[in-house]
């Protein structure tokens, strides 16, 4: 059996070119595709831990009988509610104990030492499974929406199940949505030249992403947090930046290649971010950070709760919600609760003064060069977005505070001095790169797929060979795991 199948890995580059074969070869047969997709789906999460493999099953078979259940005419609205909390508990049961019991343990038992009473209680040496977020999300509002009609349950077993496990975006999103991806395993699939060549490209560019931007800023910000107490406050700033680059490198270049590979075999995908960096102010930003869990908390929680359809004070209530169980959604742990909440602070002027829809199109568009006004807007949304994912990365709350304070101390205006001075000049030389691609391809679904196609055949061949040239060059050994394998 193969190791950790990363998309950044040998491994997976044997698997994807197999799959795709024999995926094709039965190109007249619906049916015997999807069953090749779902027996390679569920081989490709065994191949990080085989045991929970059965979790996934279970949700499958539970929220596919809550969905024909429900679609049946004869059930009462109670029995209706009743089917739909059983997939809820089921999926969000998961959840819970894999990812959340021992927080909630430590958190009961410190409750208590609060007023001297000792609580005595074992926590579990629980592993999470990887992918478990996502998968759980995304099989629970499928049963959400069939219960609110919003689209027919299937009856077919093993395209519900390929939906559920879809390879290319099983462990870390986009969170598709039934309405969305699940037809598209009853439609016949063509294969396009078009297709392969789009597939190929963003698969490309997020390799890229990953290994040569996210991977190499990573040393120097994993050096940086790491030792955060010996650097001083110009230094942690290059730590915050680099890791700011390494998050939005690491994860949106997982995206790109889930969307690039489900393209080789026929399927759309959501697209998951568009240019976050380039946002003006924090409103636009989660219109353009991952997308498909920020579009999923606004459905099935936000408009629940009476969306902005209330008072202002029952809004903002709402926009609190929404942010802080969006961070408790990434960890157990109070820093992400900590930078949930304070997303929310940063959106709360925009809410009051009615400015939270002011920019839904790409910056400068149809322009070279931003205003000035533009420009700093981008600056002032891109450092509170740095400052934010100071509590994501720290590992704890009193690491955050501290590193805070190291920023904004004298130090802060210190020439930066620390070890690694070679790979900083480098990954400077890189972002500055990947950032000049970022902007003149921001009008297109990802950088290079806008830029080539104003290009000549020479010119973007020159492009994927330097691509791939830096891909090898900085291509590690052991191959490193994407950031957000671990929510």
């Amino acid at each position: 059996m193969f190791a950790k199948m990363l998309f950044n890995s040998l491994d997976f580059a044997f698997f994807l070119p197999l799959v795709f074969s024999l995926y094709w070869l039965f190109h007249k047969s619906i049916k015997i595709q999807n069953i090749i997709l779902l027996l390679a789906s569920y081989y490709f999460y065994s191949c990080w831990d085989w045991r929970f493999l059965s979790l996934i099953v279970i949700s499958t078979i539970v929220d596919y009988s809550v969905g024909l259940a429900l679609s049946k005419k004869e059930e009462s609205q109670k029995k209706r509610m009743a089917l739909l909390w059983l997939s809820i508990i089921v999926n969000i049961g998961f959840l819970g104990f894999f990812k959340y019991y021992n927080f909630f343990i430590e958190q009961f038992i410190q409750s208590f030492a609060l007023f001297g009473v000792a609580i005595k209680a074992n926590s579990l040496n629980i592993i999470l499974p990887v992918g478990i977020s996502f998968y759980t999300f995304q099989t629970m509002s499928y049963s959400i929406d069939v219960y609110r009609k919003k689209i027919k349950a299937t009856n077919d077993f093993i395209a519900f199940s390929s939906f559920v496990s879809f390879f290319p975006q099983l462990v870390a999103g986009p969170i598709e949505r039934a309405s969305n991806l699940l037809p598209q395993f009853s439609f016949k699939r063509r294969f396009s030249r078009a297709d392969g060549v789009a597939g190929m490209q963003q698969i490309l560019w997020g390799l890229f992403k990953k290994v040569v931007i996210a991977d190499n800023c990573a040393e120097i910000a994993n050096l940086v947090f790491n030792n955060s107490a010996e650097y001083s406050g110009s230094v942690l700033v290059i730590g915050a930046l680099f890791f700011t680059f390494q998050i939005y490198g690491d994860f949106s270049g997982y995206s790109d290649i889930a969307i690039g590979t489900a393209r080789l075999f026929g399927f759309r995908l959501m697209k998951n971010f568009s240019f976050p960096y380039f946002s003006r102010d924090i409103a636009e930003f989660w219109r353009r950070w991952h997308i498909s869990l920020s579009s999923w908390f606004r459905d099935y929680v936000y408009i629940p709760l009476g969306g902005s359809r209330v008072s202002k004070r029952k809004n903002i209530r709402n926009v609190f919600i929404v942010f802080i169980v969006s961070g408790f959604w990434h960890g157990a742990n109070w820093t992400f609760i900590f930078w949930g909440a304070l997303n929310a602070v940063f959106f709360l002027p925009l809410l009051l003064t009615d400015n939270n829809r002011n920019h839904l199109e790409i910056v400068a568009k149809g322009r070279l060069f931003p205003s000035i006004k533009e420009l700093f807007s981008i600056g002032l949304t891109f450092l509170h977005t740095m400052l934010a994912w100071v509590f994501f990365r720290a590992e704890t709350l009193a690491h955050a505070w501290s590193y805070l304070k190291g920023i904004f101390s004298k130090s802060l205006f210190a020439i930066p001095q620390f070890e690694g001075n070679t790979q900083f000049t480098i990954c400077i030389i890189l972002l500055v790169f990947f950032m000049a691609l970022e902007w003149f391809g921001r009008e297109g679904d990802f950088a290079i797929d806008h830029i080539t196609k104003s290009q000549s055949r020479l010119k973007r061949w020159l492009l994927y060979a330097f691509l791939i040239f830096l891909i090898g060059m900085y291509i590690p050994t052991n191959e490193n795991a994407f950031i957000y394998f671990q929510f």
